[in-house]
């Protein structure tokens, strides 16, 4: 356990952060999940909009630092590519 009053606050900080982050990285998982698994039905209408979703979240991500810029945006061709060959199929 910290002593000290900056390091008791600084662990408080990375809990609620870390708390965060379990969060985010969820929701993004569930969501590449969901377009996965439409995608994969042929549903184009659902995995457009579930595309549209995962994308913005992604981004946000990018943004606020939880994951690198280069990560988001091989996540996002992977959807896109994914958002293609539902459509042509």
């Amino acid at each position: 356990m910290p002593n000290l009053r900056a390091a008791k606050k600084d662990l408080r900080q990375s809990k609620k952060r870390q708390e965060r982050n379990e969060l985010t990285y969820t929701k993004l998982r569930d969501l590449m999940r969901q377009t996965r698994k439409s995608a994969d039905a042929k549903d184009a209408k659902k995995t457009e909009e579930l595309v549209k979703t995962a994308i913005k979240t992604l981004d946000k991500a990018a943004k606020k630092g939880f994951m690198k810029k280069n990560t988001v945006s091989r996540r996002k061709s992977i959807l896109a590519r994914r958002l293609n060959e539902t459509k042509k199929a």
